[in-house]
């Protein structure tokens, strides 16, 4: 680089020379002496910091690209993770769905159960409770018939048994008595 500060000089010395030369050559040989002399200052001058600024700025895109690149690697682990716990939500929904399905099958089966033994109870209970009532009317019956019979008995015993039957009737049973006693 050390050339072109030399180079520029010479140009600066040179142009003056050339111009007074040709008049209408000159003009346009300075003239591009001139933009060569620009360029090359520019290029002297704003070199370091245009390739400083243009460092930065790559390091800047590259770290900017770096840290989209982690982002975007986080955002798709997390986009598989959320695919995933939605997939597993689908089975854990189709596991409850299908639990719930068995405890009310079992419950369903458990009230059954106890209904049919409630009603087998109550049926028992009937029963016992109708063979008690029978048993009730049977011996009330039983009872009323006898009491019947023994009205019934003594009002023909009353009708048809006079005095000598009495008499006789007495003295059997004395006999049967004595008879045991003797025994």
């Amino acid at each position: 680089m050390t050339s072109l500060p030399a180079f520029a000089l010479l140009l600066l010395v040179a142009s003056p020379a050339y111009a007074a030369e040709d008049a209408h050559g000159g003009h346009l040989l300075w003239q591009i002496a001139n933009a060569v002399l620009l360029l090359a200052v520019l290029i002297y001058f704003a070199r370091k910091p245009v390739l400083a600024f243009l460092a930065t700025r790559r390091d800047t895109i590259a770290s900017n690209l770096e840290s989209a690149a982690q982002v975007l690697a986080e955002s798709e682990r997390r986009l598989a993770e959320w695919n995933q716990k939605a997939a597993s939500l689908d089975q854990q929904a189709s596991a409850i769905h299908d639990d719930t399905r068995r405890a009310a099958e079992a419950e369903r089966d458990r009230i059954l159960a106890d209904a049919r033994a409630t009603a087998d109870r109550i049926r028992q209970s009937a029963s016992a409770v109708a063979l008690r009532e029978l048993a009730q009317a049977r011996e009330t019956l039983r009872r009323e018939a006898a009491d019947l019979a023994v009205e019934l008995a003594a009002k023909i015993l009353r009708e048809q048994v006079n005095d000598a039957d009495r008499a006789r009737l007495v003295d059997e049973f004395i006999g049967r008595i004595e008879q045991e006693g003797r025994r």
